[in-house]
């Protein structure tokens, strides 16, 4: 709970017995103008906003609103339905934000599924501000296939002044489609489309005859999307955030047009087929704006990506990088960055094998201050599965280096004796041992720029402060500990 008008259950709603569940929201409170559910059936969707009626009330007295005020509804759902988007847009005359988003574990059937007919009815009271309708593919890859560009074009006609759209999983829509909502929302921002299967360089194509003024762009996995569209994008010139990850057709001449982008932030280009050229050029073009920058899994890259990015004092704002799966990097490219004196905050280089202890310790000696070394800067540094990290890199993990890192993603199988010891030894630090992604889901919130919010703790300060009380035997026990085969 955040205050008495918003509402946030991150639980399963559905445990619940479904009468029992409708005689707690009776008593909810009439002035709750956000709510948030972490999943709840589409059934018990429809029954919470179709009170039952009383014996004395006939088939057509109007139903009593038992949530007059919501303005913001988020939902996690085991189907959107044209039945539940049709209640909530009936039910709910004050909504301003609407996000839906479902994971089948099946492929659904007509009366559990959204089609044309359903998205006739979204905004309704001609409120809506912001729309998400996301099919996840987290599952069981299942896509919205009975949604063409006739509901696209039905739904566009009563969304003129919607500012942000996300759709995800509309696999049946064409660029036809999507460009009628450019055309149509004049107040449109933010587009975020993700499973865009049919989307093709087409919907830029006449960009520039709208007034849009577009901020924040997703377009993941949309594999039809080439360099020509992305140049035609670019004419956005007040573009701040820029995903176009697993977009596997989108190289260097992409790169240039997004050079030219005076105030982009956020960039991520995971899984392009870019190449080092590419970086050289967006490093010469672009401003001093760019603060995080993602190029996952570039397999053409190498450690003169490094050199590009940073050269000639170039991109000194940039503050977030994430470098994994990139096979070709090496320990050279990491001394380059450790070289450059960029305060890195977050770095990311899991599943690199040419990546070892020497990065490590380039990146714990590495001075980000032209009066001195003042430890390094690194908040996040993920190293998991890499190739070459020993036992010699935890030596470097403890005190006094790395003194303001936070997150650590590191194998567990090298030495769980040794991660353990680790962990106990720096208490304020997250160790990640299983693969998973530290700050998760970094770049699913888009709305704004994606900053962690750190703990002011600096651990440099504190062991000045208390001297060498703190013993590291612990982790000296755990290095002479012998390493077992996996």
């Amino acid at each position: 709970m955040q205050g008495p008008q918003t509402l946030i259950l991150m639980f399963d709603v559905s445990m619940f017995v479904r009468h029992n569940f409708a005689r707690v929201w009776a008593l909810a409170t009439s002035k709750l103008v956000s709510l948030e559910i972490g999943f709840i059936s589409s059934i018990m969707v429809t029954e919470l906003l179709s009170p039952p009626i009383g014996p004395n009330q006939s088939s057509h007295h109007l139903r009593t609103c038992i949530f007059p005020g919501i303005q913001k509804l988020s939902l996690s759902v085991d189907y959107i339905t044209d039945t539940m988007v049709s209640m909530i847009s009936e039910s709910l005359p004050s909504l301003t934000h609407l996000d839906l988003r479902d994971s089948p574990i099946m492929e659904p059937r007509v009366s559990f599924d959204l089609t044309n007919i359903g998205l006739q009815q979204i905004n309704l009271h001609g409120k809506l501000k912001h729309l998400s309708l996301v099919r996840s593919q987290e599952i069981f890859p299942t896509f919205f296939k009975r949604v063409n560009d006739l509901g696209i074009l039905l739904m566009a006609d009563k969304c003129s002044s919607m500012e942000s759209i996300y759709l995800g999983g509309f696999c049946q829509v064409t660029e036809t489609g999507f460009k009628t909502l450019l055309h149509s929302c004049a107040k449109l921002y933010k587009l975020r489309v993700s499973h865009g299967n049919h989307l093709t360089d087409l919907i830029f194509h006449d960009i520039t005859a709208t007034s849009l003024s577009l901020t924040h762009v997703s377009l993941r996995w949309c594999n039809l999307l080439t360099n020509f569209a992305v140049t035609r994008l670019a004419s956005n010139r007040g573009l701040v955030v820029l995903d176009l990850r697993d977009c596997r057709n989108l190289g260097d001449d992409a790169l240039q047009a997004i050079s030219t982008l005076p105030k982009l932030k956020t960039l991520l280009l995971d899984g392009s087929d870019i190449s080092d050229m590419g970086l050289c050029h967006l490093s010469k073009g672009m401003s001093s704006s760019l603060v995080s920058l993602s190029l996952r899994g570039c397999k053409r890259l190498t450690d003169k990506c490094i050199s590009f990015l940073f050269d000639d004092y170039s991109n000194r704002e940039l503050r977030e990088l994430d470098l994994s799966n990139v096979p070709n990097l090496s320990d050279a490219g990491m001394l380059l960055l450790a070289k450059s004196r960029i305060p890195i905050f977050e770095l990311r280089m899991r599943q690199c094998p040419l990546i070892s202890d020497t990065s490590v310790i380039a990146l714990a000696s590495m001075k980000v201050d032209e009066n001195g070394w003042q430890g390094s800067s690194l908040r996040l540094l993920d190293l998991y599965n890499c190739g070459g990290i020993t036992q010699l890199a935890f030596r470097w993990l403890k005190k006094p280096y790395f003194p303001r890192l936070r997150w650590l993603g590191v194998t567990g199988s090298v030495n769980r004796d040794l991660v353990d010891a680790l962990t106990r030894n720096r208490p304020f630090l997250h160790v990640g041992c299983r693969g998973e992604e530290l700050g998760a889901d970094q770049w699913d919130k888009l709305d704004d720029l994606y900053i962690h919010d750190y703990e002011e703790v600096d651990e440099f300060e504190q062991w000045l402060l208390e001297g060498e009380n703190g013993s590291d035997e612990e982790m000296e026990e755990a290095e002479n500990v012998e390493v077992l085969p996996d």
